[in-house]
């Protein structure tokens, strides 16, 4: 093997990309970028009924949402079907492999007499030590010869030793009749020809490897280091499926959740370092490694999921925030922010991102810099803005024309404001909300004033106290 880690994610486009699948691609791609390694890409489109190029598409655009890059390009298993198939005509040519002709009656018959005899139904074909030259001229698939004693060792580094008898392993067709290699054939070949050293992946696929491994062996190859990674869990305990809410990567984005934090969760999802819960990604290239995913299934919690995004805003550049926010409207059917109100809310990060668990309810604290005069106050805002509170305000509004406009300042004018009225300041907060942003809960009215500034402040008390 060489010295360089070559990961790869191969997933099959017949939907979105699953959870889980972003999962196993976060992983691979962990592994091999900490260690200054290949992350391939693979689609495994050999299901040409079910594979479809929108498919394909998905889950090119939830990786790079995920920020998932792949070196290469990538690669088509359907495009590679001649390779597959040479190879399989390769180890027929060795006397590794062989010709099959029983038909499927044939089989069925072998199986039904098998249980009734209370026998292994694994298919032991007829065909096996046939000489060729007594081959019938019919339709035959080709299959690899499987040992029929020992055992079979899968050395993984998630779960251990996993020991399987070759006694339950089958003579596993290689070829169809129609000369079309088979999955478990393309991929082994794939990953061959790629140069793939390590195969992170679900532990589904467990049983797989030992029946990929007799392609390995037979063709003299060295066999990948193997990573079974537990599947997915709902908060219930049972396998991650619709019923407990969004399954596509997609879907997390349209929810609002920023891509550093679903990285932050996913990479949590089944892996540890320690206690860390929150960490960057340079952090997560560094620390991840194989011996930290547990055996046991993950469980999705959707409020941790929440804790970490919200930590992930509150660490994250304004400007980069704020492209990730664009990208969050465009991705819901919205129209991206023009470019006066993006300076607004980029110059409000300060004191939107405290708090603000996912987009929507960044924008819900940013209304105050989106909305346009007049501002429509909400019902709960228009509560505070009686006939006595509107004189207050326009009371209010010469203080801060000559204020200077600094926090420290506009916090002594307010004060001084209120406390020659007999108030407290608390009872003006309410109609400077409401006059100011049109909501009842928004982030301090201060920083509100700083953000937009003299002018437009002054404008928006002035319209609402007449």
């Amino acid at each position: 093997m060489t010295d360089q880690v070559v990961t790869r994610f191969a997933p099959s486009p017949t939907g979105f990309l699953h959870i889980g699948g972003a999962r196993t691609a976060l992983f691979n791609w962990l592994y091999a970028r900490g260690r200054g390694g290949k992350f391939l890409l693979r689609i495994e489109d050999t299901d040409r009924d079910r594979s479809t190029p929108e498919a394909t598409q998905a889950i090119l655009d939830g990786m790079a949402w995920l920020g998932l890059d792949h070196d290469g390009d990538v690669v088509s298993q359907a495009a590679r079907s001649e390779r597959h198939a040479e190879v399989a005509r390769q180890l027929l040519a060795e006397g590794k492999a062989y010709k099959c002709f029983s038909t499927q009656d044939e089989i069925q018959a072998f199986r039904d007499t098998a249980r009734a005899e209370g026998r292994s139904t694994l298919f032991q074909s007829p065909w096996r030590d046939v000489d060729p030259a007594s081959h019938p001229d019919a339709p035959y698939v080709v299959r690899i010869k499987a040992p029929r004693d020992g055992q079979t060792v899968i050395g993984d580094k998630v779960q251990g030793d996993v020991t399987i008898g070759n006694d339950q392993l089958d003579d596993m067709v290689l070829l169809r009749s129609d000369g079309s290699p088979v999955y478990m054939l393309a991929v082994v070949v794939d990953d061959h020809d790629m140069g793939v050293t390590h195969v992170i992946r679900g532990d589904d696929h467990l049983n797989n490897a030992a029946r990929q491994m007799l392609i390995y062996e037979a063709m003299g190859w060295d066999v990948p280091i193997w990573a079974h990674i537990p599947l997915i869990h709902g908060p219930d305990g049972k396998k991650l499926s619709k019923r407990h809410g969004a399954l596509g990567v997609d879907e997390y984005q349209k929810m609002g959740y920023p891509a550093a934090g679903m990285r932050n969760y996913l990479a949590r999802l089944g892996w540890s370092h320690g206690d860390d819960e929150f960490f960057t990604d340079a952090q997560a290239r560094e620390w991840f490694d194989l011996d930290g995913i547990g055996k046991s299934p993950a469980r999705f919690d959707f409020k941790k999921l929440e804790n970490l995004s919200g930590q992930h805003i509150a660490a994250a550049q304004d400007a980069a925030l704020l492209q990730e926010l664009q990208d969050y409207l465009v991705a819901t059917g919205r129209p991206a922010l023009p470019e006066a109100k993006a300076a607004l809310v980029e110059s409000a990060m300060y004191c939107l991102k405290e708090r603000a668990k996912t987009f929507p309810e960044l924008i819900e604290k940013a209304e105050f810099a989106l909305a346009e005069r007049p501002i429509v106050p909400d019902e709960k805002a228009a509560k505070a803005l009686d006939d006595v509170s509107r004189g207050i305000l326009g009371e209010l509004t010469p203080h801060l024309q000559s204020a200077s406009w600094t926090r420290n300042a506009l916090e002594t004018v307010a004060t001084e404001f209120s406390e020659t009225r007999g108030m407290k300041f608390g009872k003006l907060a309410g109609p400077l909300r409401a006059a100011l942003a049109g909501r009842a809960a928004t982030p301090s009215v201060f920083d509100m004033m700083l953000v937009l500034g003299r002018d437009e402040t002054v404008a928006r008390i002035t319209d609402a106290a007449s």
